[in-house]
């Protein structure tokens, strides 16, 4: 996830793109860059790190001033975070200067294409290819924004482009497909922005781009086609919060912004996982597919809703692999002398790469000859630089100190990763890989409608707002959601929850069940293994003949628990294994809503860090 700005108007265009970019910088700040248009050519910086690494720069080399201008900060994909990579990408001559959030999958035979025809590529990244193509096209047409429509014909994949010309120094022209892009329309002047959030201190009016469509931004002047040139119907909107929220996009908090942000964080880790051959391509891993074979076990390593990622990995591991999957806690881990050898292939989980009780443990599994994989969300944090290999997440930065989208890209990961060794060992033919990574790949719309329907759980959680206790139970990957929903009440609410596997409940935990006392079950899908449906439909029976107040989650179409359940919660109807990624969500909106109701501040609960870097 990148931040992108551009500007057109009366004002100093820097100025305004560096304010636009440092509400931006949640969306990436592994370099930033800008050009501006002025005395008929283009000036640019750009700079490795965080933005205040760029305003030095600019401090000590300032650049001309002029009235256009775009700027970017970027969340590195595509080549590591070198002031090289860093955007804007300008073609040979500097006459085009172009900013990209996404991942542009052809880019490989389109830069082979260029270099055929004597450009000289300068970086790592899918972008440059656009700046090269934007150059050649435009030299033939003369027109920034045909010169657009053209070059995103040949495009494939996700992103957001936005360019500027020196020889026409009073245009902007943006394009979107799957990645966000919005235009902000002042008096005299004009913006394109990744969020609404660059430019609400200069206007709160704003157009929202579809799918597939180009924008050509003048001073006074916005038209908006599709890729074929014919005028493409919008949606103005006014913003009705200011500038003192937009750093939340107009959310409540961090957390509530960050649920909404998880279908794109989804697709977003989706990006590029399939070659043209329809095989899974896993680029980051740097171990061999022989030594992947040879393994004999698999142990997951990590903390808090990572271990809970770990659980469901467990399952998705043997099922496609067949290879015996252990989960540890990594804070437990090398206390208890593992048995480990060059065998085993250790995955450390962590968002922010810098969990110190999972650093250690794959220190110990790397001193005992095991390969360590990382699974993580930050570009060059001290976990993926240890490991043999790493999986990154794109789930952007999460602020809140309770994990939901980073919990959900992980998901998504430690799939991808059980499939992928069960691609490279034999063990899932690819007609079922490729039935996975599609059911995967409507996942985030699944979520996307899960949210639509939440007001129901956000009423039940207000009216939870005094309880003590809350209990969840589940079966199969339902437990580890059980977990994970009652960990959100922990962090949140400051309230006393426990999750439980639904047949340890005669064991002893039925002895807590008294009148009144609200339990959440997540009821495994009917179809499939449909004993453990039966199951816990007779554990809800159980509790609720004791007086629990039963808050049932269930797939759209199962009607077997329809009499016992006081609460219905329904979730789209997804493959066994995946459904933790529908599930969940309802959890996190009700932990964050009963949290809220209780007066407490979901994005800095009491006493917890966002990343625990001490053991």
């Amino acid at each position: 996830m990148c931040g992108i700005v551009g500007y057109v108007g009366g004002q100093s265009a820097l100025d305004v793109v560096i304010a636009g970019l440092k509400r931006l910088e949640y969306r990436g700040y592994d370099s930033a860059g800008v050009a501006v248009l002025a005395d008929g050519g283009m000036a640019a910086a750009k700079k490795a790190g965080k933005l205040v690494n760029l305003e030095k720069e600019l401090d000590s080399r300032p650049l001309p001033t002029g009235a256009t201008g775009i700027g970017h900060t970027r969340w590195a994909t595509h080549g590591a975070p070198t002031d090289a990579n860093a955007h804007p990408h300008l073609d040979n001559a500097g006459r085009v200067a172009v900013v990209h959030n996404g991942i542009i999958e052809n880019f490989a035979a389109l830069r082979a294409e260029l270099a055929e025809r004597g450009h000289a590529l300068e970086s790592e990244t899918d972008t440059e290819t656009v700046a090269h193509l934007l150059a050649e096209t435009f030299s033939s047409c003369g027109d920034l924004a045909e010169a657009m429509r053209l070059v995103c014909r040949r495009l494939e994949g996700a992103f957001t482009l936005v360019a500027v010309h020196a020889d026409e120094p009073d245009v902007v022209v943006g394009a979107r497909r799957n990645s966000p892009l919005v235009v902000g329309v002042g008096e005299g002047e004009a913006f394109l922005a990744s969020d609404v959030a660059a430019f609400i201190e200069h206007t709160r009016s704003a157009i929202e781009l579809g799918q597939d469509q180009v924008v050509e931004v003048r001073r006074d002047a916005v038209t908006v086609t599709d890729f074929d040139g014919a005028p493409a119907e919008v949606r103005a909107y006014h913003v009705d919060w200011d500038a003192s929220a937009a750093e939340k996009g107009g959310y409540a908090s961090f957390m509530l912004k960050e649920i909404a942000e998880q279908p794109k964080a989804v697709a977003d880790t989706l990006l590029g996982r399939i070659d043209a051959g329809g095989f899974l391509t896993l680029d980051e891993l740097r171990i061999p597919d022989e030594v992947l074979r040879e393994a004999r076990k698999v142990v997951i390593v990590a903390c808090g809703t990572a271990f809970h990622a770990a659980l469901i990995a467990k399952y998705a591991i043997e099922h496609w692999t067949r290879i015996p999957c252990e989960v540890e806690l990594a804070s437990e881990f090398r206390y208890r002398d593992p048995i480990l050898d060059a065998q085993t292939l250790v995955v450390a989980i962590s968002q922010s790469g810098e969990t110190m009780d999972t650093l250690m443990a794959l220190r110990h599994a790397r001193e005992q000859g095991a390969k360590v994989l990382a699974i993580s969300n930050t570009n060059g944090a001290t976990i993926p630089r240890e490991s043999d290999a790493v999986l990154y997440t794109h789930a952007g930065p999460e602020v809140a100190v309770a994990s939901t989208k980073a919990f959900l890209t992980q998901l998504v990961a430690v799939y991808l990763l059980a499939l992928y060794l069960g691609q490279v060992r034999g063990t899932t033919w690819g007609d079922e890989i490729r039935a996975v990574v599609r059911d995967l790949a409507r996942i985030g719309e699944d979520v996307e409608r899960v949210l639509e329907t939440m007001e129901p759980v956000r009423e039940l959680a207000r009216s939870l707002a005094d309880a003590n206790t809350v209990l969840f139970l589940g079966r199969h990957v339902g437990f580890p959601v059980a977990l994970e929903g009652a960990l959100k009440l922990k962090e949140l609410a400051y309230m006393h929850a426990e999750g439980f596997a639904a047949g340890e409940l005669k064991h002893g935990p039925i002895a807590l069940i008294e009148k009144g006392l609200p339990v959440v079950v997540v009821v495994p899908s009917p179809r499939g293994r449909s004993v453990l449906h039966d199951k816990i439909v007779s554990n809800i029976q159980e509790i609720r003949a004791r007086g629990a107040r039963t808050i049932v989650i269930a797939e759209e179409g199962d009607e077997a628990v329809v009499p016992y359940a006081d609460h219905l919660i329904r979730v789209p109807v997804t493959p066994v294994l995946l459904q933790p990624m529908v599930s969940t969500v309802p959890l996190q909106v009700f932990a964050c809503e009963l949290a809220t109701v209780r007066g407490n501040d979901v994005d800095q609960p009491r006493n917890l860090a966002k990343s625990v870097t001490v053991e």
